[in-house]
Order: C-alpha cells, then structure tokens, then sequence
C-alpha cells in the first residue's frame, strides 16, 4: 500500500493539520473557502517521518512530487524548468505546531541559467528575473549548502557600492546579472558543487534540506521550550510562486487581524513595495505600517480588509497573514493564529465572546494559564536598555530592581529606612524570612526551582532567580563577583525573575494590573468551575491579598514563617537551647500571645473560610546560626584575642548545641510530628495560641473554621498521639466555645509509607494534604535542591524525564501514591476530605490530575490563584463533572 506523502491544496482541509502540518492545512483551508490562494501541494509529515527512519528521502517520493507538480503546471498554464516561461515555486517547511522562523524557505525554485532569460523575456523585465535568481542562490547556498548569509550579502554590498546604489532597488539589470555570477563562483569555492542547474535536482535538494531544519539546533530549542514532540516532523509546501519584486505596484508584508500586544480590533503590521517576503523579515529594508497601503493602494487595502475579516470569522481567532501583491493583485501566502501577549490574549478572547465567534468555554479552554502568570506580576520595560551579566533559574516570576543586600538583618533594616533592596545569598533557609520579607526580590547562587528562596518568594509574589552559579561571594570584602565584574553591597541591582537574568543597575519596572477582560475571564472560570481555590497564606497581609485574588480559604499555613522576623527568632532560639522542659516552656510563653495574634489576623483576614494551619515542620537547627560562621566567629574571637569570657563561652555553648541538632539527612530526621511527639510542648503552645485566637474571634463575631494539619506523619500511632494533644488542648483553652468552633485535624501526607497506610491513618484524621515536595523528594529518592542543581536539567534534555517532576507532578510514580492513598482513606473513612499542598498545586497538568483522581484540594502561593481557577474551570470541561460534593484545589 502507496504511503501517504502528497496532498494538493485543494484536496485537504484544516483537519488534517497533523498530516499537512499547520501552514499546509492553512493553505488547504484557504483553498477550499474561496481565498486567492497560488496552487501548490504538500509533502506530509508522514514523509519527513520516514526521512528520519530511512537516512534518506523514501523511494518514489520524488517521483509523486513531480506528478503533483504536472497540476500546478496546469493550473499556472506554465511548466518546470520551460525556458520559455518557467514555473517557479517556493519550498516552504510547516510543522504540526507553529514554529515561526525555526525552519527554512526556500524562493524561486526552478530557475537556472536557461529559465531566467525566460522568466526576462516573458515578464520584460530583466532585472527583475536576476534580482530573483539572486535571491534563489543566496538562500539555496544557505540553506542546502550550509554557506553563511553574512557572506552573500558582503558580495551584494560589493556590487552595490561598485555601481553606486544606495540600496537593492537601486541595483540594474547588468548588477544583479553580475551578482548572480559572483554568487555561483563563491558558492563552488566554499560548498564544493556548483549551483545545480538541473530544475528536479534542485526540487530534491531542497526538499532534503527542509527535512534536515526539523533538527536544527534552533528548532530543538524552540520545540525543547514549547513542549513540542521531537517525532510529529514537518511537511514541505510546494507552491507557484507569486512576486512581490515586480515594481511599485507589488509587494509583500504580514498583518494581524489584531493588534498582538493589546488585543484592540485593529489591523497591525508591516509591507514592503517592490520586494519578496524574506526581505520584510532580513531588516536591510524599513517596512512600512499596514496603515499606509490605504494611501498607497487603496482598493488592494479594501480587498486586504475583507480578506482578513474573512479569515478571522472562519478560523474564530486572531490570524498572522501573510500576503504577497503581484502587479496590484492581492495572494494569501498562509494564516495562522497570531502569536500575542497574555494581556492581548485575554483581551481577544474575552471580545470574540462579545462578537458572538466563540462561546464562554471556548474562550477558557484557549487560555493559555501558564502565560497568564505574566500579568500578575511586574515586568521589565519592553522598551528598556539592559545589562544582563548573568542567568538562573525563573524561580518567581516578576522584575525588581534594589540595592544589593547580602545579609537578611541588614536587608530588613535598610528597608524599614526606605531602600529598596535585593537579597543575594548562596541560600536562603527559614532564617532568612525576614530579609526575603523585606526584600524587593532574591537572588541566590545555589538551589532549584523549588528550593526555599523560590517557594517562600513565590508565596509572597516577589521575584527569585536561583542556582545562578556565576555568582561568588566574598563576605569578607562586602561584594559578589559575577564573571569578570564586582558588585559591592549597595550597588544597584536587577533581576528578572521571569526570564531568570540578573541585570547590572536598575531598570524601569512596569506594574502589573489586572484588566477587566481579565477579571471578566476569571468571572466565567467561576461559572464553570467545581473545584474551589484556596491559597498558601502565613500571614495576615498575604491572607487578605489571596482572598482579594478570589482565594475561597487558605490551604496551607506554614507557623515556622511566624518565627522568623528579628524580634522573634531570638526567642525561638532561646526555646531550642533550653536545657530543661521548664526554661523551653518559659521561651514558648513568650511566643504564645506573637503566634495568637497572627492567628488572629488571618482568622480576620479569612473570616467565613478554612484556615487549614501547619503545626511547626522543619528540623530546629534551621532556627540556629549557621554552624560554619559560628566558627568562623569563634576562630577570630580566640585570633584577636577579643571578647568577654562570658561572650566566649555562649558562643561555645551556641556552637555545641546546634552540632548536637545537626542531621546527616534533616529531611529524614527529627521534624515535622517528631518534633510535637518529642517536644509536646511546642505543639502544645501552637494548638492554644491558635484555639485563643479562636476564641477571641468568634466572641468578636468572626466565623472561624480552623484545620490543624500535623505535618510528617508516617505511622497511624504518631496521628492518634498528636491528636489527643490536640483535643485536650481544646477542651482546656476553648471550654464550652469547643461546639462553636468547628475545628478539624488532619495531616500531611509526605512520607511513602503514610500513603501505603492511608486507611489507617484515616481513622484518626478529617482531611489529607498531599505535601508533594517532600513525597516527590522520597519517591524519587533524590533530594530536591541538589537534584534541580546538578542532574534533573540533564535528565529532562535527555528526555529521560519528561519535565521536572518538582515542578510537573509525576503523576505514574507520586501520582499512584496519591491514589492509594485516596482510595484507601475513603474506604475508611468516608467524609474524608483530600488535596495537595505541594508546589504542583498552580501547576495545570497537576490540577487536572487532581480533578481526575477526586482530590478536594490543592495548595500552593497567593500569586497563583488567578491562574487555578482558570485551570480548574478546564480541568471540568476537559474532564467533566466528577459529580462530588465538595472539590476544593487550593493554589
């Protein structure tokens, strides 16, 4: 059976975009309605599959294409490689997915020595015909032959300035003939073959070499960043060619039906006059606004207005045209949909609504979420200079610019006087909460995606770039060296958290602001959507801003966040070096009424919604001073012979007592509930301060409804024990109030064997939160900071990961843990109540996996809301209804 490698214009359609690729199927399209497309036929990528499995072009494939070639002879009244009056074609790629630029064109296929004195005599035009035999052997010589374009156009600058013309329609018939002959020279000193003057070998060369730019370096990038498959290949389109380069009243240029930064309802682009289309693109020409064609060419202009309207009411979206005029006669070259901004995205979509081209779910389904991400945040201006000396990892997206800090005391202290300010650290860890607090954003030298800095930057919407391993620190001097450049603290700083640049000095920052196309779009997701969002949240300030970001409660609240400010962490230090129950109890004393009083603010702040409270999780020793400066401090007491005994021997005791805190592995060590069952008292303090606050709420008519997650849990008896804790403490604290406060106790899922013993843990708990950091981290085995550092980048390049599963839930490994244990919970358990925590909750592959398995909810940071709801609304019209009655994702 004959494979499927050819189809003619006019016998496809837009369906069969996966066989034509995009700009085929377009063209089909364009055909089949009535548009004045040029004949032509596409090679499919079925063809370019097998080119790929064979090393070579498939038998009888060139053989089909000149019997499709025979049609468009007929329909042009002209043939290929006829001296007389040849038929010329371009040969154009078209990849399934829009890949604008990444492939190769080639124009004016089938002129040689022979057919372009035809192509002068039948168009009387001799200049013309050599000005496109010019452009034919520059970009085959390019594109077949790998020869540089730089070097093509240094012989044209050559002949320009031996003739004296200022630019290429300056240039006479008796240049461009001697153009022509210089090219060919060089193209068989540098290539080694000469210009094949064989019209069928030139046909198969440069189907070849359109094969080949599949897998050219810039088409992996583009297709590594898009998500693109490596096996869909590209289709050829071979079309009549049509001239743009026949005098003034012919051209070429590119319109959007709208414009692509604002989204407006207007005509936008660029057109040349007397040129081909790689001319509006090289830049040696200054194109000019669609807008003039009115002026210049009136009634074409007319004919380009309803050519575009016509395209855009058929197709349902904003196209990118592509359009050539051949003495006053208007050919529509390819549409595709327009690429644009997320502002311009939201708006078109919310105004084809209007004009009736798209419904409500259309208009969500097309949105891209992860783009959206751009509107939340601030951004770079587009028109500012900058001096990017540096990249990381796009940890939290947004830009800053501030003075540069390298300590999270001194960021804290020059903010609170009015500076603004960037912290740079190798790392940050919950100790530096106050400086990122206070910071316009963070830069750190080591760390992933989801490494402390990023998650906690994230969660308070400030820009992170991480793991920028250029840059190295000199504590000593106050500076950080970033290639061959110093930055001293106090030096002004920028960074790029969307792009992942670090910039030298300050740039212009532009605010985000919601539009209300936009406000308009998340209103129809809320229609659509089950699942309720929810919010990460440690503070009061960040609760009130999730729910004014349309949080519906907060999913996680992380109470370590609340000891980190400067006037507290002293205290919790002194609670840790305790020697007894009785002075640590002291130290918590103190704490109580700082950790009610935020509870208090965000029971306020949320007042009607779950606050779903995280009782203290990380190892203590993240509370202490790192054990390395310690003594380094000591080392230059005991040098300099400086310090008060007494100074001498706290730090002594300082330094002993975070070497006995410190872990070979803390992830695995000593936190989370083996901290409450170790220590109660800590969790004790924790559980009144939160049922005081409480208290206090709802006698001043706030309705509270706290869930108190015990983080780590990984054996039912560890759930039982903390929970008895906890419903002492209530019953002490809370007394009669106990029936009106409906608190509910629940823990974290992180710990493999808590998934795989889920229906026991279930007897004692009310909800499940999936913590899928850590369970990422356990699963894969593989800590999360130094896999991002130093493997994980290699294994999604290799494609032996198909993305970070960090950052992408992995829904075949971690993803099967999480529906063990859902299944086993409810069975259980059946008012269980289940989500995730993780970072995957913004994620939208990681909501719809969460739809999908009947999850209630999923937590990640405030910034994110936006984006969730959208994804929740298409994980129900992807998915369906899951005809439940309570689905909760938490962003």
């Amino acid at each position: 059976m004959k494979s499927n490698w050819i189809s003619h214009f006019r016998h496809g359609d837009a369906g069969m975009k996966a066989l034509l690729g995009g700009k085929g199927a377009n063209l089909a399209e364009m055909t089949r309605i009535g548009l004045p497309v040029p004949p032509g036929f596409t090679i499919t990528t079925e063809a370019c599959r097998s080119y790929y499995a064979l090393n070579r072009l498939p038998d009888g494939l060139m053989d089909d294409a000149r019997a499709a070639l025979q049609a468009v002879e007929l329909a042009r009244g002209q043939q290929f490689g006829d001296a007389g009056d040849p038929l010329l074609v371009s040969v154009r790629s078209g990849s399934v997915h829009s890949m604008p630029g990444m492939m190769d064109t080639i124009l004016n296929l089938g002129l040689n020595d022979d057919t372009v004195k035809g192509l002068a005599a039948v168009t009387s035009d001799e200049r013309f015909a050599y000005d496109c035999y010019r452009r034919l052997i520059h970009m085959f010589g390019n594109v077949v032959f790998g020869v540089e374009s730089d070097a093509f156009e240094r012989i044209l600058a050559d002949v320009k300035s031996q003739c004296g013309a200022q630019s290429d329609q300056d240039v006479t018939a008796d240049g461009f003939r001697e153009l022509v002959g210089r090219y060919k020279q060089y193209l068989e000193e540098t290539a080694g073959a000469p210009f094949p003057q064989d019209v069928h070998v030139q046909l198969q060369l440069a189907v070849e070499a359109v094969f080949r730019s599949w897998n050219n370096h810039r088409a992996q990038v583009y297709r590594k960043l898009h998500h693109i498959p490596d096996d869909e290949g590209t289709a050829v389109n071979i079309q009549s060619m049509v001239f743009g380069n026949r005098g003034a009243d012919s051209g070429t240029g590119v319109l959007f039906t709208r414009h692509p930064s604002t989204g407006s309802r207007e005509l936008f682009g660029e057109y040349l006059t007397d040129a081909q289309g790689e001319d509006v693109v090289a830049g040696t020409r200054t194109p000019q606004p669609i807008a003039k064609l009115e002026d210049d060419m009136p009634d074409l202009y007319e004919q380009l207005i309803q050519a575009a309207g016509q395209l855009e009411r058929h197709y349902r979206d904003m196209q990118d045209i592509e359009f050539t005029v051949e003495r006053g006669k208007l050919f529509i070259l390819q549409t595709r949909a327009g690429k644009r901004t997320a502002q311009a995205a939201v708006a078109i979509s919310v105004a084809l609504v209007k004009e009736g081209l798209i419904t409500v779910q259309e208009a969500l389904l097309r949105t891209d979420v992860a783009q959206l991400e751009h509107l939340l945040h601030p951004s770079i201006a587009p028109d500012a200079a900058v001096d990017a000396v540096a990249s990381g990892l796009p940890a939290s997206p947004g830009a800053a610019s501030g003075r540069i800090v390298l300590d999270a005391d001194e960021a804290e202290r020059l903010a609170a006087a009015g500076e603004r300010v960037i912290l740079v650290r190798p790392e940050t860890t919950p100790e530096d909460i106050h400086g990122v607090l206070a910071a316009e954003g963070v830069l750190t030298s080591r760390g992933g995606m989801t490494s402390h800095a990023a998650v906690v930057a994230r969660s308070m919407g400030k820009p992170c770039v991480s793991g920028c391993e250029d840059v190295c620190f000199d504590f000593g001097q106050k500076r950080i060296v970033i290639g061959t450049r110093t930055f001293r603290e106090g030096d002004l700083l920028s960074i790029d958290g969307t792009a992942g640049r670090v910039i030298a000095g300050a740039v212009p920052v532009v605010e985000a602001d919601m539009s209300a196309e936009f406000l308009q779009l998340l209103e129809w997701a809320d229609r659509e959507r089950e699942l309720r969002v929810y919010a990460n949240a440690d503070a009061p300030e960040e609760a009130a801003k999730a729910r004014a970001l349309g949080a519906e409660g907060i999913g996680l609240c992380r109470t370590e966040h609340m000891f980190m400010s400067a006037h507290r962490l002293q205290i919790v230090q002194d609670m840790i070096l305790a020697e007894t129950e009785t002075e640590r109890r002291k130290a918590l004393a103190k704490l109580l009424p700082m950790q009610q009083d935020d509870f208090e603010g965000i029971f306020e702040a949320m007042d009607g919604l779950t606050v779903t409270i995280r009782l203290l999780d990380p190892p203590l020793h993240e509370f202490l001073p790192n054990l390395e400066e310690l003594v380094v401090r000591q080392t230059e007491l005991m040098a300099k012979d400086v310090g008060t005994p007494q100074e001498r021997r706290e730090l002594e005791r300082l330094i002993a007592k975070v070497r006995s805190l410190h872990e070979m592995n803390p992830m695995l060590g000593q936190r989370g509930c083996r901290l409450g069952i170790l220590f109660p008292e800590i969790y004790e303090m924790q559980v009144e301060a939160l049922f005081l606050a409480a208290s206090r709420m709802l006698r001043q008519g706030v309705r509270v409804q706290p869930d108190i997650m015990v983080p780590l849990v990984g054996h039912a008896a560890e759930l039982r024990l903390l929970r008895e804790l906890i419903e002492r403490t209530a019953e002490r604290v809370l007394g009669p109030e106990r029936r009106s406060c409906a608190y509910r106790v629940g823990t974290m899922i992180e710990v493999p064997r808590a998934a795989l013993t889920a229906g026991q843990i279930a007897e004692h708990a009310d909800f499940f939160s999936f913590g899928t950091n850590d369970l990422t981290q356990m699963t894969f085995g593989c800590s999360r900071d130094d896999a991002e550092g130093k493997f994980l980048t290699h294994y999604v390049d290799r494609r032996l990961l198909a993305a970070n599963p960090f950052q992408v839930l992995d829904t075949t490994g971690v993803g099967q843990l999480i529906e063990l244990a859902v299944t086993r919970g409810l069975a259980a358990n059946p008012q269980l109540t289940t989500g995730i925590c993780g970072e995957h909750g913004g994620d939208r592959d990681s909501i719809l996996f969460c739809h999908v398995t009947g999850l209630d909810y999923v937590s990640c940071s405030t910034y994110r809301i936006p984006l969730a709801r959208i994804a929740a609304a298409q994980a129900k019209l992807l998915l369906g209804s899951r005809n439940a009655s309570l689905h909760s994702v938490s962003v």
